[in-house]
């Protein structure tokens, strides 16, 4: 399993020439470090998750700059997923992703410099994966594999803002989907245990000469089992959260300069699993980040899984 997360993480490192952050999202971050939902065998979970990030802050390089060298002045997003896994046997099993986006997005005037808004509300991309296990008998590692699929809108009329297609809930792509993940224990009782998760985005089929960058996104990290009340398990989780995404490229790429980005998260999170029922929250804090040109980022971001399994 080492050998197939290296070849993952070193494919996806070749297509990465280029380094910065996407303007508008990088939302595949929310894809990782999500330990509670790695199959444990047989059966299903539906899930509800909400992600929320609010990008307010501009910055160039690795540095923060001033807020009227940008004309984007926010973007704030939130994203409402519903979601099911089901693993036919232990070996082998699908996932459906079906996001929900509510965006705000302000802007400075390019006459007179006064701020304008707009607000929508849509469907995002849909994202289909298949997944097998059957590196182990415990299930301790996986794969995934499957694609994103071109279902929110990249042609929202923002009027009287003009929004770029690196700022629209759907990028219009048909995108590779290519991830795996690890855990196993770090004491003889269970207690303490680690995990390792990577995911790829790999755009395959674009539209309207935009394709958005690859991305990759990675998490390390490790949960403690020992604490109970009652019938609930209390897991607090310590986690180191990477992404890396290439500029986007095409005709209609709004700032090909400006796109793209690097950043490395801490994010502790807490699980309450209340078998069948688990609830995960996690709040994502940047302690590296580097962008190329002026870009808003944002300076938290937000994750909360509702799940139920059957």
């Amino acid at each position: 399993m080492k050998k197939i997360l290296l070849t993952i993480i070193s494919t996806a490192v070749s297509f990465v020439p280029v380094a910065g952050w996407a303007c508008a999202c990088g939302c595949g971050v929310f894809d990782v470090g999500t330990s509670a939902m790695f199959p444990e065998g047989g059966g299903g979970t539906v899930y509800f998750e909400y992600d929320y990030q609010d990008q307010n802050r501009n910055e160039h390089g690795s540095s923060r700059a001033p807020a009227e060298n940008n004309d984007d002045k926010e973007i704030r997003s939130h994203f409402y997923t519903a979601g099911i896994q089901y693993m036919f046997n232990r070996d082998w099993g699908v996932q459906a992703d079906v996001p929900y986006v509510a965006r705000t997005f302000k802007v400075a005037g390019e006459s007179d410099g006064e701020l304008a808004t707009t607000d929508w509300n849509q469907i995002g991309d849909i994202r289909l994966r298949g997944i097998y296990t059957g590196f182990s008998p415990d299930l301790s590692s996986g794969v995934n594999f499957g694609f994103k699929l071109p279902a929110g809108s990249f042609r929202h009329d923002g009027d009287p803002v003009d929004i770029d297609r690196d700022t629209q809930i759907g990028t219009g792509s048909t995108d590779l989907l290519l991830g795996g993940f690890h855990r196993d224990n770090l004491t003889s009782d269970g207690a303490w245990s680690w995990f390792a998760q990577a995911q790829l985005d790999l755009p395959v089929l674009a539209q309207d000469d935009y394709r958005p960058g690859v991305e990759l996104d990675a998490a390390v990290g490790s949960y403690y089992s020992g604490f109970r009340i009652g019938g609930v398990k209390i897991r607090p989780v310590a986690q180191l959260v990477g992404s890396e995404r290439t500029r986007d490229t095409g005709a209609n790429s709004a700032d090909p300069v400006a796109s793209g980005y690097q950043r490395l998260l801490v994010a502790p999170g807490l699980e309450l699993d209340a078998h069948p029922v688990r609830i995960y929250a996690d709040v994502g804090l940047p302690v590296y980040e580097h962008v190329t040109g002026d870009q808003l980022v944002a300076p938290a971001t937000v994750k909360v899984i509702v799940s139920y399994m059957f």
